[in-house]
Formats: C-alpha cells, sequence, structure tokens
C-alpha cells in the first residue's frame, strides 16, 4: 500500500509538472525544444498518410455499396461480431424481376423470352458484383483499415510518450536553470556574509542546500535527456516504417484494379453474350440504337452456319417472286422466319418474325440479299426469309 501511495504521489508530480511546462509553453513564458526536421517531416508524412488512406477507404466503400443504410448496417454486424445476412443486390433483384415477368408472358413469345435471357444476365451481373465486393474488402479494405487500427495506432502511442518525455526534459531544463540563478545568488552573498555565528551556519546550510539542489536538477535533465532521446529514436524507427507501408498499400492498390478489371470484363462478356441472343431490334426501334450497333459491328462473335446447314426455304415460298427480285434488281418486303446472328460487319442480324426490306445485288451468293432495317443496312441469308407480296 505504501509503494502504490508513493508511486501515485510521484505520477500526479510527473503530471502537474508537465502540466505546467505546457502550460508556460503556451503563454511563451517557457523555452519549447523543437523536434529535429527528419523527425517533423516524417510526423507529416505519417499524417498525411493516414488522413488520404481514410479518405480512400471511405470513398471505396461508396463505390462498392453505395446505399448508406446498408453500409450503417454491416458496420454494426462487424461491431457485434456477427455475420453479415446474404442479401440480393439490384442486379440480382433486378434479374428476378425480368424472369417472372417473362414467364408471366409467356416463354414462347419473342418478349418473354428476352425478358428472360436478360434477367438470367442480370443476375451473372449481380454475382460478379458480389465478387469484386468480396475481393475488394480481403485485398484492399482489410490491409488499409488495419494500418489506420493497428500501425497508426502505435505511432501515435509513441508520440503521444514523445511528446510527454519532451516537456520533462523541458522541466527538467527549467528546473535546473532555477538551481543555477538561485545557486548564483547565493555565491554573491556568500562573498559578503553578516556577521554572526547564527548567520553563518545558516548561509552555510542554505549553500549545501541548494548545491545539491542544483546537482538534482543537473542529475534529472541527463536522465530526461536519455529517455527523450532513446524514445525519439523509438518513433523515427516506427516513422520510417511508413515507407514500407506505402508499398504494401501499393500492391493492394494492384489487386484491387485487378479485381476491377476482371469484374469489368465478365460484364462485358456476359451483355455480347446476351447482344448476341437477343439479335437486333426490330425496325421500329432502330434509330434509338444505331450507335449501339455500329460499335457492336467489330465485336468478333462465332462464325455463323454455313449456308449448307442453313433451314430449308418453306413450300409457301414462290421462286417465281425470287426470281422476279433478281431479275428487276428492285426492294420486296420480307418477313424473318428465324433469328440470325451476324457473323461479320457486313452481314445484319436478324430477330424472328420482323419485317425488313431486301434487295438483289449483282454479284452476290443465290443464297444471301441485301437487307436493309431502317438505316442499318447488311447480307441476310435467304432461307431465314419469307417474301411479303
Amino acid at each position: 500500500m505504501e509503494f502504490n501511495v508513493r508511486r501515485l504521489a510521484a505520477d500526479a508530480g510527473t503530471f502537474l509538472s508537465r502540466a505546467v511546462q505546457f502550460t508556460e509553453e503556451k503563454f511563451g513564458q517557457a523555452e519549447k525544444t523543437e523536434l529535429d526536421a527528419h523527425l517533423d517531416t516524417l510526423l507529416s508524412w505519417a499524417e498525411s498518410t493516414k488522413h488520404w488512406t481514410e479518405k480512400i477507404m471511405k470513398q471505396t466503400e461508396v463505390l462498392l455499396q453505395p446505399n448508406p443504410n446498408v453500409r450503417v448496417e454491416e458496420f454494426l454486424y462487424e461491431m457485434l461480431d456477427k455475420k453479415v445476412p446474404m442479401r440480393a443486390n439490384n442486379h440480382e433483384l433486378l434479374g428476378e424481376c425480368m424472369i417472372d415477368s417473362g414467364h408471366e408472358f409467356g416463354p414462347g413469345t419473342a418478349y418473354g423470352s428476352a425478358l428472360i435471357k436478360c434477367g438470367e444476365t442480370e443476375k451473372l451481373l449481380g454475382s460478379a458484383e458480389k465478387e469484386l465486393i468480396q475481393s475488394s474488402a480481403i485485398n484492399f479494405l482489410t490491409p488499409f483499415r488495419n494500418f489506420i487500427e493497428g500501425d497508426f495506432k502505435t505511432i501515435l502511442k509513441e508520440r503521444k510518450l514523445l511528446q510527454n518525455k519532451r516537456l520533462d526534459l523541458d522541466a527538467a531544463k527549467n528546473r535546473l536553470k532555477k538551481a543555477r540563478v538561485a545557486d548564483a545568488r547565493s555565491a554573491e552573498l556568500n562573498s559578503s556574509p553578516p556577521l554572526g555565528e547564527e548567520y553563518v551556519a545558516h548561509f552555510s546550510y542554505m549553500l549545501s542546500f541548494l548545491h545539491v539542489r542544483w546537482l538534482k536538477a543537473e542529475t534529472e535533465l541527463r536522465i530526461a535527456q536519455s529517455e527523450f532521446d532513446r524514445q525519439a529514436e523509438i518513433t523515427r524507427l516506427l516513422l520510417e516504417g511508413i515507407s514500407s507501408t506505402h508499398a504494401h498499400h501499393l500492391r493492394c492498390l494492384n489487386d484491387f484494379v485487378d479485381a476491377q478489371a476482371i469484374y469489368y470484363a465478365q460484364c462485358y462478356q456476359y451483355m455480347v453474350s446476351l447482344q448476341k441472343q437477343l439479335g437486333s431490334f426490330p425496325s421500329t426501334f432502330s434509330n434509338n440504337n444505331q450507335q449501339a450497333g455500329s460499335s457492336s459491328a467489330s465485336i468478333s462473335v462465332p462464325t455463323a452456319q454455313p449456308a449448307a446447314s442453313l433451314p430449308a426455304p418453306p413450300p409457301s415460298q414462290a421462286s417465281p417472286a425470287l426470281n422476279e427480285l433478281r431479275s428487276t434488281s428492285g426492294t420486296r418486303k420480307a418477313r424473318v422466319l428465324y433469328d440470325y446472328d451476324a457473323a461479320s460487319s457486313s452481314e445484319l442480324s436478324l430477330l424472328a418474325d420482323e419485317v425488313i426490306t431486301v434487295s438483289s445485288v449483282p454479284g452476290m451468293d443465290t443464297d444471301w440479299l441485301m437487307g436493309q432495317r431502317g438505316n442499318q443496312k447488311g447480307k441476310v441469308p435467304f432461307t431465314y426469309l419469307e417474301l411479303l407480296n
């Protein structure tokens, strides 16, 4: 108990000494030991790293989860150390809605079939988005958070200790300065001591007391200087580790970019595949999709079926009508019998039941005609068409 009381009294004295020193520095009544330029630069570098790491983390979380309510919910689950429940994201919800509506309209109809295909693709996009979020959380956000909650907290702790040691050092310097002033004044008085034995004894005692006080102040200063230098070295070594932190964060950034590249490549593949499945829009919608049609023309797609394997013309198809079309070089309306995916930019994709304009071009293969839908134009297989009167 006696040890605890003494320790408490010593701690209280140290705290009071630091408080007095800090207050005097603020009012300009005491000198302050400045850190060396290199250490001060490292401290600023660490603060800047912490600031921007937090901002990057926050914006990344907003990017991966734009809904603030969901972010708060996930944070609460994390604080309670509980697993976040699985929920469908926006792509998956849209996909389910499209699939249900497609079944309602009928999978056998063009619109119903297209809705089901779009819904399945949206669910694939949702799954890819979940993989991106999981990969980014593990390889990017977690290392950044570990720095803020681990390494930087250690730096803050050591920096606070350095600040305390600096206050102790300046307080020791101040005490030594006061002891020297008092000792000098005593020396002046001792040079012409007053008469009387009592005064001589009193001055001798005061000189001895001031000398002991001066020696004690010098010892405290040496100890305080040693502790300050040691703490400054520890803090410097920790701060120099920021360079390693930057290197580690660079690797994490590369992982995040790789995850995004994989995600967007998957999304691109899914959408290109969906475009192939849907084919082109009917002529009534072609004006709204000219740009998309021109850009998708450069996309490489699987080779179309050879002419020998194309469906045979229906029995109702009149060959005189085809001969007349080729002989007059005019145009005719034709109904598309089957979906067809263009194999190159010179061909035109077709959607079953749509009506297009066709014409014959001299020198073209007999199995092909020139088709036109709005401003889109390209070769189409004759066996996929039914000429209309």
